[in-house]
């Protein structure tokens, strides 16, 4: 902590916000002074906050979790020690890891189940290099839940009406916000590389630097805050929701993935620049195992719309070459920068588990050396559905996978089911506007 103490000196640090991402990926954690973090060293707080649904409320399965609310020992991981740009005192932000009292990872935090992943490949001798790609939508404010979002009105005074994919005009249209988020990234050290207007009405995509996947997951975690932080100072929401609005596009993570060896080799190409067999055995992986895995790159009930009617959303497990009609693409590249694009996780994602997950698809594949079908060259977007459609359904694909639960551990994956199935639970019994509007003189 020596080094922590001397960065709170040097800045005049006050306040210092502990932080640990929770199952649905936000932020949860303690505010405390600075002089008391320095003394106690850390903090704790109960595990059972992995137990939490989105809503707040908890699952019913008694069996599965722990309820006396044991303390976890959380720790900082120094790496992470951050400026809170937006706040008006002097206050920093760590991201820590969870501990029980034997000094062992708390296998429920998603942070853990990253690094367990992480292990695995670290034992070959196998280095993975990601890079996600993060979109999301500005919006009017919203205060009533059961109004449609609208986007935005821009500096013209009007709000988005067209489709405006790539148009640096429609950025320009939130200058002043985006002049802030890019302020408090700087502050943060956060990698942000590319700003890109997408295909939906304000509609905006983010990429990040390529490099290891614990620090590319904090990246996008501590964006999310960041972003959610410089539009309200605008008077604007920014929303990471996959299907926000009925007729725009969905909003996605996808996730660019290389394997280097220790002398920073890229393992998914040969000699000669062709594909590696690890490449195709991962690809292969990917393909397997992404049935399985449904439920943590679409983690919510409203996740499905966007796979099932978002406009340029993966469909199908099929893999192809600079083909963006289906679900694992492959840039062109040289061999140095072979990789493949998982486009299957949504912006709502966690993006610790839905990086745990395509690693640990690909390490399978890998491990047992499986073989994908025949790349995809032709346009196969208007295909059949071919993964789960439901929350419900994805659920239980995961827990009919021995395999995923062999690499995450059986107890994660079971409570993580049950959160989630509670969630969906308790979506499935509000009453839509759509069945009173149809349904209730019309049957």
């Amino acid at each position: 902590m020596d080094n922590v103490r001397k960065w709170f000196e040097e800045n005049r640090i006050t306040e210092v916000e502990c932080l640990i991402p929770d199952i649905t990926g936000n932020a949860r954690g303690k505010i405390i002074p600075a002089s008391k973090y320095l003394k106690e060293g850390g903090m704790r707080l109960p595990e059972s906050i992995f137990y939490q649904t989105v809503t707040g409320d908890w699952p019913d399965d008694d069996d599965l979790f722990d309820w006396t609310e044991k303390d976890m020992n959380l720790e900082p991981d120094t790496d992470s020690l951050r400026f809170v740009p937006w706040a008006k005192e002097p206050t920093a932000q760590l991201i820590h890891d969870c501990y029980d009292s034997q000094g062992e990872l708390i296998g429920m935090a998603p942070r853990s189940v990253l690094k367990k992943v992480l292990a695995l490949y670290e034992k070959e001798g196998w280095k993975p290099i990601v890079a996600p790609e993060l979109e999301f939508f500005l919006v009017k404010k919203n205060l009533d839940w059961d109004y449609p979002l609208e986007p935005p009105i821009g500096r013209n005074g009007r709000p988005e009406t067209a489709r405006q994919s790539f148009s640096i005009d429609a950025v320009n249209e939130f200058d002043p916000l985006f002049e802030d988020m890019y302020d408090y990234c700087e502050a943060q050290n956060l990698d942000v590389d590319t700003l890109v207007h997408e295909s939906g009405a304000a509609q905006m995509e983010i990429n990040f630097d390529h490099g290891e996947p614990t620090l590319a997951c904090d990246q996008v975690f501590l964006f999310k805050r960041t972003m959610r932080e410089a539009a309200l100072q605008h008077d604007t929401y920014a929303t990471f929701m996959a299907k926000p609005m009925e007729d725009e596009p969905g909003s996605a993570m996808h996730i660019h993935q290389s394997l280097e060896d220790h002398n920073g080799n890229n393992l998914f190409a040969n000699e000669d620049g062709s594909n590696s067999q690890m490449f195709l055995s991962f690809i292969a992986g990917l393909q397997q195992f992404t049935p399985a895995s449904i439920a943590f790159y679409a983690p919510n009930v409203n996740s499905y719309r966007r796979l099932m009617f978002g406009d340029s959303a993966p469909i199908n497990l099929q893999w192809g070459i600079d083909n963006r009609t289906v679900g694992l693409r492959v840039p062109l590249s040289d061999k140095q920068n072979r990789r493949v694009e998982n486009r299957f996780a949504g912006a709502d994602a966690n993006p610790y588990l839905a990086m745990a997950l395509t690693l640990a698809c690909g390490y399978i594949g890998m491990k047992k050396q499986l073989t994908p079908s025949a790349e995809e060259k032709g346009d196969v977007s208007e295909d059949r559905y071919t993964l789960p459609g439901t929350l419900e359904e994805a659920l239980v694909k995961l827990e009919q996978c021995d395999e995923l639960k062999e690499i995450l551990g059986e107890r994660f994956v079971n409570c993580y089911v049950a959160v989630k199935r509670k969630e969906y639970q308790t979506y499935f019994k509000v009453i839509s506007s759509w069945e009173r509007e149809f349904l209730l003189l019309n049957v």
